[in-house]
Protein backbone atom coordinates (compact mmCIF):
# COMPACT_ATOMS: atom_id res chain seq x y z
CA UNK A 1 0.00 0.00 0.00
CA UNK A 2 1.15 3.59 -0.78
CA UNK A 3 0.49 6.73 0.91
CA UNK A 4 1.83 9.63 1.35
CA UNK A 5 5.07 10.50 3.59
CA UNK A 6 4.71 12.99 6.84
CA UNK A 7 7.35 16.06 6.94
CA UNK A 8 7.95 15.32 10.35
CA UNK A 9 10.45 18.07 10.23
CA UNK A 10 7.78 20.43 9.57
CA UNK A 11 6.19 19.68 13.11
CA UNK A 12 9.57 19.35 15.01
CA UNK A 13 10.11 23.03 13.45
CA UNK A 14 6.65 24.09 14.63
CA UNK A 15 7.32 22.60 17.97
CA UNK A 16 10.76 24.57 18.11
CA UNK A 17 9.67 27.80 16.88
CA UNK A 18 6.56 27.87 19.72
CA UNK A 19 4.00 26.96 17.38
CA UNK A 20 1.42 24.72 18.54
CA UNK A 21 0.38 22.04 16.54
CA UNK A 22 -3.23 21.71 15.20
CA UNK A 23 -5.66 19.46 16.69
CA UNK A 24 -5.71 17.33 12.84
CA UNK A 25 -1.78 17.09 13.03
CA UNK A 26 -1.40 15.90 16.66
CA UNK A 27 -4.24 13.14 15.81
CA UNK A 28 -1.81 12.20 12.56
CA UNK A 29 0.88 11.70 15.13
CA UNK A 30 -1.19 8.77 16.81
CA UNK A 31 -2.27 7.31 13.75
CA UNK A 32 0.38 7.68 11.64
CA UNK A 33 1.76 4.12 9.52
CA UNK A 34 4.38 2.81 11.60
CA UNK A 35 6.44 2.08 8.79
CA UNK A 36 7.21 6.17 9.62
CA UNK A 37 7.58 5.77 13.53
CA UNK A 38 11.33 6.46 13.11
CA UNK A 39 10.91 9.38 11.31
CA UNK A 40 8.79 10.57 14.00
CA UNK A 41 10.94 9.94 16.54
CA UNK A 42 14.06 11.79 14.87
CA UNK A 43 12.06 15.01 14.79
CA UNK A 44 10.69 14.16 17.85
CA UNK A 45 14.79 13.98 18.57
CA UNK A 46 15.52 16.93 16.91
CA UNK A 47 13.26 18.84 18.99
CA UNK A 48 14.49 17.53 22.49
CA UNK A 49 17.96 17.98 21.51
CA UNK A 50 17.19 21.70 20.54
CA UNK A 51 15.72 21.83 24.63
CA UNK A 52 17.73 19.36 26.03
CA UNK A 53 20.71 18.16 24.10
CA UNK A 54 21.64 14.71 25.02
CA UNK A 55 21.23 14.99 28.75
CA UNK A 56 18.86 12.52 30.89
CA UNK A 57 16.91 13.83 34.28
CA UNK A 58 16.90 11.02 36.91
CA UNK A 59 14.83 10.72 39.33
CA UNK A 60 13.92 8.29 42.25
CA UNK A 61 10.48 7.93 44.32
CA UNK A 62 9.51 6.84 47.70
CA UNK A 63 6.48 5.35 48.58
CA UNK A 64 6.50 7.72 51.71
CA UNK A 65 2.84 6.76 53.05
CA UNK A 66 0.85 3.13 51.31
CA UNK A 67 -2.38 2.08 50.85
CA UNK A 68 -4.63 3.37 53.26
CA UNK A 69 -6.49 5.86 50.55
CA UNK A 70 -9.88 6.79 50.66
CA UNK A 71 -9.79 7.80 46.80
CA UNK A 72 -11.30 5.17 44.15
CA UNK A 73 -8.64 5.68 41.22
CA UNK A 74 -9.56 2.85 39.36
CA UNK A 75 -5.70 2.40 37.93
CA UNK A 76 -3.87 2.63 41.60
CA UNK A 77 -3.55 -0.51 43.93
CA UNK A 78 -3.74 1.59 46.64
CA UNK A 79 -7.13 3.00 46.42
CA UNK A 80 -9.96 1.93 48.66
CA UNK A 81 -11.77 -0.24 45.54
CA UNK A 82 -8.53 -1.82 45.35
CA UNK A 83 -8.11 -5.51 46.24
CA UNK A 84 -4.40 -6.12 45.44
CA UNK A 85 -2.22 -7.31 47.43
CA UNK A 86 0.03 -4.59 49.04
CA UNK A 87 2.12 -3.38 51.74
CA UNK A 88 0.11 -0.80 53.99
CA UNK A 89 1.59 1.68 56.20
CA UNK A 90 1.23 5.08 57.47
CA UNK A 91 4.14 7.87 56.52
CA UNK A 92 7.55 7.06 57.12
CA UNK A 93 9.63 9.04 59.76
CA UNK A 94 12.11 11.61 58.87
CA UNK A 95 15.01 9.61 59.40
CA UNK A 96 14.02 6.75 56.80
CA UNK A 97 13.24 10.12 54.23
CA UNK A 98 16.24 11.33 54.49
CA UNK A 99 17.64 7.91 54.01
CA UNK A 100 16.04 7.45 51.15
CA UNK A 101 17.28 10.97 49.65
CA UNK A 102 20.91 9.55 50.37
CA UNK A 103 19.91 6.77 48.11
CA UNK A 104 18.47 9.07 45.18
CA UNK A 105 22.48 10.82 45.66
CA UNK A 106 24.02 7.00 45.42
CA UNK A 107 22.43 6.74 41.59
CA UNK A 108 23.09 10.27 40.59
CA UNK A 109 19.43 11.42 40.73
CA UNK A 110 18.72 14.82 40.57
CA UNK A 111 15.06 15.07 42.12
CA UNK A 112 14.10 13.00 44.99
CA UNK A 113 10.47 12.22 44.97
CA UNK A 114 8.28 12.16 47.77
CA UNK A 115 5.05 10.26 47.20
CA UNK A 116 2.00 9.62 50.02
CA UNK A 117 -0.99 8.12 49.36
CA UNK A 118 -4.71 9.63 50.53
CA UNK A 119 -6.85 12.32 49.16
CA UNK A 120 -4.39 15.17 51.03
CA UNK A 121 -1.91 15.24 53.76
CA UNK A 122 -2.84 16.03 57.77
CA UNK A 123 -1.58 18.56 59.59
CA UNK A 124 0.62 15.73 61.33
CA UNK A 125 1.84 14.63 58.09
CA UNK A 126 2.93 17.73 56.40
CA UNK A 127 4.89 18.60 59.27
CA UNK A 128 6.83 15.24 59.21
CA UNK A 129 7.33 15.91 55.39
CA UNK A 130 8.42 19.86 55.90
CA UNK A 131 10.92 18.46 58.71
CA UNK A 132 12.85 15.37 56.16
CA UNK A 133 12.59 17.92 53.22
CA UNK A 134 14.64 20.37 55.94
CA UNK A 135 16.98 18.19 56.95
CA UNK A 136 17.27 16.80 52.71
CA UNK A 137 17.79 20.55 51.81
CA UNK A 138 20.53 21.16 54.35
CA UNK A 139 22.66 18.33 53.66
CA UNK A 140 22.09 17.29 49.52
CA UNK A 141 22.45 18.95 46.69
CA UNK A 142 19.24 17.64 45.13
CA UNK A 143 15.93 19.07 43.96
CA UNK A 144 13.14 17.57 46.05
CA UNK A 145 9.48 16.61 44.34
CA UNK A 146 6.44 16.17 46.80
CA UNK A 147 3.39 14.57 45.85
CA UNK A 148 0.79 14.30 48.86
CA UNK A 149 -2.46 14.68 46.65
CA UNK A 150 -4.74 17.86 47.13
CA UNK A 151 -3.41 21.12 48.94
CA UNK A 152 -4.67 24.23 50.61
CA UNK A 153 -3.28 27.38 50.11
CA UNK A 154 -1.60 26.93 53.35
CA UNK A 155 -0.36 23.69 52.63
CA UNK A 156 1.06 24.72 49.49
CA UNK A 157 3.04 28.15 50.82
CA UNK A 158 4.62 25.87 54.10
CA UNK A 159 5.84 23.04 51.63
CA UNK A 160 7.68 25.66 49.32
CA UNK A 161 9.05 27.57 52.30
CA UNK A 162 10.99 24.28 53.68
CA UNK A 163 12.48 24.37 50.69
CA UNK A 164 10.18 21.68 47.86
CA UNK A 165 10.93 23.02 44.72
CA UNK A 166 8.56 21.14 42.62
CA UNK A 167 4.45 19.33 43.24
CA UNK A 168 3.25 16.43 41.65
CA UNK A 169 -0.47 16.29 40.77
CA UNK A 170 -1.16 14.68 37.64
CA UNK A 171 -4.78 15.30 35.39
CA UNK A 172 -4.18 11.24 34.81
CA UNK A 173 -6.95 11.40 32.05
CA UNK A 174 -9.02 14.05 30.30
CA UNK A 175 -11.64 15.76 31.83
CA UNK A 176 -14.61 14.22 29.51
CA UNK A 177 -13.06 10.70 30.84
CA UNK A 178 -12.26 11.35 34.11
CA UNK A 179 -15.27 10.03 35.41
CA UNK A 180 -14.61 6.82 34.45
CA UNK A 181 -11.66 6.32 36.61
CA UNK A 182 -11.89 8.49 39.97
CA UNK A 183 -15.48 9.60 41.38
CA UNK A 184 -14.28 10.63 44.94
CA UNK A 185 -12.55 13.94 43.59
CA UNK A 186 -12.71 15.58 40.25
CA UNK A 187 -10.80 17.02 37.50
CA UNK A 188 -11.02 20.24 38.63
CA UNK A 189 -10.15 20.14 42.24
CA UNK A 190 -6.59 18.49 40.25
CA UNK A 191 -6.22 21.63 38.10
CA UNK A 192 -6.89 24.02 41.58
CA UNK A 193 -3.93 22.06 43.19
CA UNK A 194 -1.75 22.60 40.83
CA UNK A 195 -2.42 25.77 40.76
CA UNK A 196 -1.93 26.55 44.15
CA UNK A 197 1.70 25.24 44.12
CA UNK A 198 2.53 27.63 41.07
CA UNK A 199 0.88 30.32 42.89
CA UNK A 200 3.15 29.22 45.97
CA UNK A 201 6.62 29.33 43.81
CA UNK A 202 6.85 25.37 43.70
CA UNK A 203 7.51 23.97 40.26
CA UNK A 204 4.11 22.66 38.73
CA UNK A 205 4.40 19.04 37.90
CA UNK A 206 1.58 17.26 36.26
CA UNK A 207 1.31 13.97 33.78
CA UNK A 208 -0.92 11.69 32.27
CA UNK A 209 -1.39 7.65 32.29
CA UNK A 210 -2.17 6.30 28.91
CA UNK A 211 -4.34 2.75 28.18
CA UNK A 212 -7.44 3.61 30.11
CA UNK A 213 -9.63 3.27 27.41
CA UNK A 214 -9.32 6.89 26.47
CA UNK A 215 -9.56 8.12 22.87
CA UNK A 216 -6.95 9.85 20.56
CA UNK A 217 -8.82 12.66 20.83
CA UNK A 218 -9.07 12.51 24.94
CA UNK A 219 -4.94 11.90 24.70
CA UNK A 220 -4.63 15.27 22.38
CA UNK A 221 -6.53 17.11 24.98
CA UNK A 222 -4.90 16.13 27.79
CA UNK A 223 -1.30 17.47 25.92
CA UNK A 224 -3.06 20.43 25.23
CA UNK A 225 -4.31 20.70 29.49
CA UNK A 226 -0.82 20.46 29.91
CA UNK A 227 0.18 22.88 27.49
CA UNK A 228 -2.64 25.49 28.95
CA UNK A 229 -1.65 25.19 32.57
CA UNK A 230 1.98 25.43 32.07
CA UNK A 231 3.37 22.83 33.77
CA UNK A 232 6.95 22.34 33.93
CA UNK A 233 7.17 18.58 33.89
CA UNK A 234 5.52 16.08 32.61
CA UNK A 235 5.33 12.08 34.08
CA UNK A 236 4.27 10.03 31.24
CA UNK A 237 2.46 7.09 32.59
CA UNK A 238 1.96 3.27 30.45
CA UNK A 239 -0.79 1.48 32.63
CA UNK A 240 0.38 -1.18 34.39
CA UNK A 241 -2.75 -3.03 34.81
CA UNK A 242 -2.32 -4.19 38.37
CA UNK A 243 -4.39 -7.47 39.47
CA UNK A 244 -7.13 -6.39 41.74
CA UNK A 245 -8.02 -3.11 40.73
CA UNK A 246 -10.73 -1.63 38.34
CA UNK A 247 -8.47 -1.64 35.25
CA UNK A 248 -7.14 -5.16 35.77
CA UNK A 249 -6.36 -6.96 32.43
CA UNK A 250 -6.29 -3.58 30.03
CA UNK A 251 -3.62 -4.68 27.27
CA UNK A 252 -4.34 -1.62 24.77
CA UNK A 253 -1.00 -0.13 24.67
CA UNK A 254 2.01 -1.91 22.57
CA UNK A 255 5.41 -0.29 22.30
CA UNK A 256 5.14 1.65 18.97
CA UNK A 257 2.11 3.26 20.67
CA UNK A 258 3.82 4.18 23.74
CA UNK A 259 6.69 6.13 21.43
CA UNK A 260 3.90 7.66 19.23
CA UNK A 261 2.40 8.96 22.67
CA UNK A 262 5.85 10.20 23.41
CA UNK A 263 6.22 11.65 20.18
CA UNK A 264 2.85 13.71 20.63
CA UNK A 265 3.95 15.34 23.82
CA UNK A 266 7.26 16.32 22.87
CA UNK A 267 5.70 18.28 19.97
CA UNK A 268 2.84 19.95 21.95
CA UNK A 269 5.49 20.61 25.41
CA UNK A 270 8.74 21.17 23.35
CA UNK A 271 10.51 22.84 25.62
CA UNK A 272 9.39 20.61 28.83
CA UNK A 273 10.59 18.02 31.14
CA UNK A 274 9.24 15.32 29.24
CA UNK A 275 9.62 11.89 31.90
CA UNK A 276 8.70 8.56 30.95
CA UNK A 277 7.10 6.85 33.77
CA UNK A 278 5.33 4.28 35.47
CA UNK A 279 4.54 1.04 33.23
CA UNK A 280 8.15 2.10 31.21
CA UNK A 281 9.62 -1.02 31.54
CA UNK A 282 6.27 -3.63 30.69
CA UNK A 283 5.25 -1.21 27.84
CA UNK A 284 8.09 -0.24 25.89
CA UNK A 285 10.13 -3.92 26.42
CA UNK A 286 13.19 -3.53 24.69
CA UNK A 287 11.80 -0.68 22.74
CA UNK A 288 12.82 1.85 25.76
CA UNK A 289 15.94 3.01 25.04
CA UNK A 290 14.00 4.69 21.51
CA UNK A 291 11.66 6.53 24.53
CA UNK A 292 14.69 9.24 25.41
CA UNK A 293 15.19 10.02 21.81
CA UNK A 294 11.45 12.16 22.50
CA UNK A 295 11.93 12.32 26.30
CA UNK A 296 14.14 13.69 28.47
CA UNK A 297 13.52 12.27 32.09
CA UNK A 298 12.91 8.53 33.52
CA UNK A 299 12.28 7.45 36.92
CA UNK A 300 14.99 5.02 38.01
CA UNK A 301 14.45 1.92 40.53
CA UNK A 302 10.70 1.10 41.87
CA UNK A 303 7.34 2.52 41.64
CA UNK A 304 4.92 2.70 43.91
CA UNK A 305 3.66 -0.80 44.62
CA UNK A 306 5.52 -1.98 41.11
CA UNK A 307 8.83 -2.66 40.26
CA UNK A 308 10.70 -0.85 38.03
CA UNK A 309 14.50 -1.30 36.30
CA UNK A 310 17.55 -1.57 37.44
CA UNK A 311 19.16 1.82 37.96
CA UNK A 312 22.49 -0.09 37.01
CA UNK A 313 20.55 -0.75 33.51
CA UNK A 314 19.20 2.28 33.19
CA UNK A 315 22.86 4.33 33.70
CA UNK A 316 23.99 1.52 30.99
CA UNK A 317 20.99 2.10 28.85
CA UNK A 318 21.69 5.71 28.98
CA UNK A 319 25.97 5.76 28.07
CA UNK A 320 25.02 2.83 25.24
CA UNK A 321 22.74 5.93 23.68
CA UNK A 322 25.41 7.93 24.02
CA UNK A 323 23.41 10.20 25.97
CA UNK A 324 25.03 11.74 29.27
CA UNK A 325 23.17 11.84 33.12
CA UNK A 326 22.17 15.88 34.18
CA UNK A 327 23.63 16.76 37.09
CA UNK A 328 21.26 18.40 39.72
CA UNK A 329 21.83 22.62 39.28
CA UNK A 330 19.84 24.41 42.24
Amino acid sequence: MLYRKTDWYAYADKAIGGEPLTREEALHVLQAEEDELLAMMDAAFRVRKHFYGKRVKLNLIINAKSGLCPEDCGYCSQSIVSKAPIEKYPLLNKETLVAGAQKAMELQVGTYCIVASGRGPTNKELEQVIEAVQEIKSAMPMKICACLGILTEEQAERLKLAGVDRYNHNLNTSQGHFNQITTTHTYDQRVETLQKAKASGMSPCSGVIAGMGETDAQLIEMAFALRELDADSIPVNFLNPIKGTPLEGRTELNPRRCLKILALMRFILPSKEIRVAGGRELNLGSLQPLALYAANSIFVGDYLTTEGQAAEEDHRMIEQLGFEIERCAL
